[in-house]
C-alpha cells in the first residue's frame, strides 16, 4: 500500500468513525428533545396535534430517534463507499426528509378519534406485516440495495415500517411508551433480515392487539 492509498484508508476510516458516532448521539440527543416535547401532551387516542409548526417540530426530532439507530448499517455502507462525511451527512438529511414528508401526511389527516378505530388501524398495521409487500421493503431496507441515496434508502424504509408507526399514530402519537416500543420494532425489522420466525409473531402479536383494542378499551 502506498502513501496515498494509505491516506485514503485513514480518510475512509475516520469518515467511518465519524458517520457512527454522529448517527448514534443524534439518536440520543433527539432522544431527549422528544421526551421532553412530549411530556404531559399523551391523551391517547383523543390527543390533540397542535399546530402544523409545533408538530413538525417535533416529529422530526422524533423520527430521527426512533429511525436512526437502526439505519445505522445502511450509513456506515454510505461512509464506506464515498469516504467524505459531507456525502454521509447529506444521506442523512435526505432520509430524515422523507420521514418529514410522512409527517406533513400524518397531519393533513389525523384526527382524535376513537378505540374502534384505533383497533383497526391496529389490525390492519398488523396483517401488513404478512403481505408481499411489506416484505419486499423490509427486504430491501436492511440490505439497502439499491438505495444510493438517502431517498431512496428513506422510501424502502418507509415502505417497510409504516405499518409500525400507523400503530402509534393510532394509540397514542404522542406517547413515549409507544414511541419507544414502535422504536425497538423498528430497529430489530432494520438489523435483522426478513424471517418468519421474527415477523409472523410480530403480526401476530399487533392483529392481538387491536382485537384487544376493540373488545377490551372503551368506546370513545
Amino acid at each position: 500500500m502506498n502513501a496515498t492509498q494509505a491516506m485514503q484508508a485513514r480518510r475512509a476510516r475516520a469518515a467511518i468513525a465519524a458517520a457512527l458516532t454522529t448517527t448514534l448521539a443524534l439518536a440520543a440527543i433527539c432522544w431527549i428533545i422528544s421526551i421532553r416535547q412530549m411530556s404531559g401532551m399523551d391523551m391517547g387516542t383523543a390527543t390533540q396535534l397542535g399546530s402544523f409548526a409545533f408538530f413538525i417540530a417535533l416529529w422530526v426530532p422524533m423520527m430521527a430517534a426512533m429511525m436512526l439507530p437502526g439505519a445505522a448499517p445502511a450509513v456506515l455502507r454510505r461512509a464506506r463507499s464515498s469516504g467524505r462525511v459531507p456525502a454521509v451527512l447529506l444521506f442523512v438529511g435526505l432520509y430524515l426528509a422523507i420521514w418529514a414528508v410522512v409527517g406533513v401526511a400524518v397531519y393533513a389527516v389525523y384526527r382524535p378519534h376513537g378505540s374502534t378505530a384505533a383497533g383497526v388501524l391496529v389490525i390492519a398495521a398488523g396483517l401488513y406485516e404478512l403481505t408481499p409487500l411489506k416484505q419486499h421493503f423490509r427486504r430491501q431496507c436492511w440490505a439497502a440495495s439499491g438505495t444510493d441515496s438517502g431517498i431512496g434508502f428513506g422510501l424502502c424504509c418507509v415502505g417497510s415500517s409504516i405499518n409500525l408507526m400507523v400503530i402509534m399514530v393510532a394509540v397514542g402519537i404522542m406517547s413515549v411508551t409507544w414511541m419507544a416500543a414502535v422504536a425497538a420494532a423498528v430497529v430489530v425489522q432494520k438489523l435483522w433480515p426478513p424471517r418468519a420466525v421474527i415477523d409472523v409473531p410480530l403480526a401476530l402479536a399487533i392483529v392481538g392487539l387491536g382485537f384487544f383494542i376493540l373488545i377490551a378499551a372503551p368506546t370513545i
